[in-house]
């Protein structure tokens, strides 16, 4: 009798079946050749995606060198390789590359989307640095040591046994909420050239009818916005540019108005969006609510972890975002938490240009323990200090600067209305410090501490999970978030990762059963919660994820499990119901 594999990655999303069929047919496609910063894009822009030598021994010296599709994790179909790196593995990725005739302005700078764990970089056998973080962007200046012909290194380790770094939903022996790790590149590389003098950074703060724009790097320049109305145009003095709006068309999910500009400073010129939209709390008929542009909205939302079953981390174009947003929004859904993993910008970007609200969590560092962390909360035991939990330095300093990279990487998206800093306890220390610590830094969204349970600090909201028992609301001081429910699961075999184990809360092996008990549990739990004052409720989850088939749609999102008329019909009576019981304010209505 033969062995019975250990994970399944025969199953390709339709975007994965396009991609493998652009490159058997033309070799030198590369893949997610687009501009990987919406917001702030030059002209300047040379995509380093596509094959790139590889070897999973850590060493160009030693071993036999394989061909690797990146930005693909090595674990993934779409990376060629489609294997396990081992534990704790060392990989390294070597490429050459020469600059197009012109290219070079003052500076070139090299960017990394993102590289589990830890890069060393080099060019021209020259080290560059080290940048430590499986989650974050980063960038080289390497103008003084470009050749004619550059040979480009990245040696990269990945360490998940010391649980330092954070490291999401990884885990080295994958199977039910666990997934398979990815390791070394798994973001777009690309190449832009700048003047001497360039904008860095921006940072834009916006009310409902003005936006601040800072740009770091420049002292002046001009903001040209262009408005229904026609084109704003705003001097930049001391680095900064406050702008009234004239007729303020507000972005909502249901009208996700952008605001386009060009921003010019000297030799530089970048483009950028902004939305004019507002996130807070306010008391309405005597109940605590989330409010949009100062009126009450619910949350209607889905657990989005991220993961697709031909690239893992990585899917295989970034119009997979699109169509997974487009579809949720066919079901009526408005928000989608971003469960413990940071995207490539791109899916911000489509999350702002079609209408979807994030509710953004931070990623964990630190060890997990069932004990404490699941099966004492799932029975009820849910209240415990977290001052002394997780007490390495190391970590806790880890995870502080994650948070703050994540916060300034992602501030300036309009869909970020939420963050969530720790999950169901996994590395949570001292939640009251990072809650502070989180709102020195972005003062204008949400900030949920403590997602399902350890709830004993300061926080915005009461954040809880709800799995294997009845939705019950209780009265609330600050606005409730069931933050977590559901988890129905129903398996479609040919659509699944693993033929041989299932997991979920409750399970359905005919799919009419399982949208039949879908709909009930909104119409019996959810609904009339809204009235009592639920504010948002997460619903696990989006998609299959490996083992986890309790998605509305199958791990490669070639079928809907879920009946999109009835699912907008719940829609529907969640707005209605939150009308009702905020009659004093108007409600956006759902989109029909």
């Amino acid at each position: 009798m033969s062995k019975k594999p250990k994970q399944m990655n025969h199953l390709l999303t339709a975007e994965g079946e396009k991609l493998l069929k652009a490159i058997a047919e033309k070799s030198s496609h590369i893949p997610w050749n687009e501009y990987p910063r919406p917001q702030l894009q030059r002209d300047s822009f040379l995509c380093l995606n596509g094959i790139w030598e590889f070897s999973a021994s850590g060493s160009f010296d030693t071993a036999a060198t394989e061909s690797i599709l990146v930005p693909y994790p090595p674990e993934s179909r779409l990376s060629g390789i489609c294997r396990s790196m081992g534990k704790d593995p060392t990989v390294c990725y070597r490429r050459t590359f020469t600059l197009p005739e012109d290219f070079i302005r003052d500076r070139v700078l090299l960017h990394f989307g993102a590289v589990d764990q830890t890069a060393k970089v080099l060019l021209n056998g020259t080290d560059l640095g080290i940048h430590r973080g499986g989650y974050e962007d980063f960038s080289l200046d390497i103008t003084a040591h470009l050749q004619k012909e550059n040979c480009l290194e990245v040696y990269v380790t990945d360490s998940l046994s010391d649980a330092v770094l954070p490291y999401g939903k990884q885990r080295y022996k994958r199977g039910g909420m666990w997934y398979t790790p990815v390791t070394g590149i798994w973001q777009t590389v690309w190449l832009e050239s700048v003047p001497e003098i360039h904008v860095r950074r921006l940072s834009i703060q916006t009310t409902l009818d003005t936006v601040q724009i800072t740009a770091d790097g420049i002292t002046s320049g001009v903001v040209q916005i262009r408005t229904p109305q026609g084109e704003l145009r705003a001097d930049i003095t001391d680095s900064k540019a406050e702008i009234q709006i004239p007729s303020p068309r507000n972005w909502t999910p249901e009208d996700p108005y952008l605001y386009h500009f060009t921003l010019h400073s000297g030799e530089d010129t970048v483009t950028s969006y902004f939305a004019l939209r507002t996130v807070e709390t306010k008391t309405v008929n005597g109940i605590p609510r989330i409010c949009l542009n100062g009126k009450p909205y619910f949350l209607h939302a889905l657990l989005d972890q991220g993961y697709y079953s031909d690239g893992i981390f990585t899917p295989a174009s970034p119009e997979s975002y699109t169509e997974d947003i487009l579809q949720m929004k066919k079901l009526g859904v408005n928000t989608l938490r971003k469960h413990i993993k940071i995207e490539p910008e791109r899916f911000y970007y489509d999350c702002d240009r079609l209408g979807m609200l994030v509710m953004q969590d931070m990623v964990n560092t630190g060890r997990y323990s069932f004990l404490r962390d699941t099966a004492l909360p799932t029975i009820g035991i849910q209240k415990l200090s977290d001052r002394h939990m997780h007490r390495n330095r190391q970590i806790r300093t880890a995870f502080a600067e994650s948070m703050e990279n994540t916060v300034r990487r992602l501030c300036n998206h309009p869909c970020i209305c939420y963050w969530t800093i720790f999950n169901e306890g996994w590395g949570q220390f001292d939640g009251t410090s990072q809650y502070k610590l989180l709102q020195k830094l972005d003062n204008t969204r949400i900030i949920d501490t403590a997602s399902g349970w350890f709830g004993s600090c300061l926080s915005d909201v009461e954040s809880i999970h709800v799995y294997f028992r009845p939705v019950k609301i209780k009265k609330t001081v600050i606005p409730l978030v069931l933050s977590e429910f559901g988890g129905y699961s129903c398996k479609i075999p040919e659509h699944s990762f693993n033929p041989y184990k299932t997991y979920g809360y409750r399970f359905f092996e005919k799919q009419a059963d399982f949208e039949n008990a879908l709909i009930a549990l909104y119409e019996d739990e959810i609904i009339p919660a809204v009235e009592k004052g639920l504010c948002g409720a997460v619903y696990t989850q989006l998609s299959d994820v490996e083992d986890e088939t309790n998605g509305l749609v199958t791990y490669d999102r070639k079928h809907c499990k879920a009946d999109e008329n009835r699912m907008r019909i719940i829609a529907r009576k969640l707005h209605d119901v939150m009308q009702k019981s905020c009659a004093e304010d108007q409600v956006p209505a759902p989109e029909e």
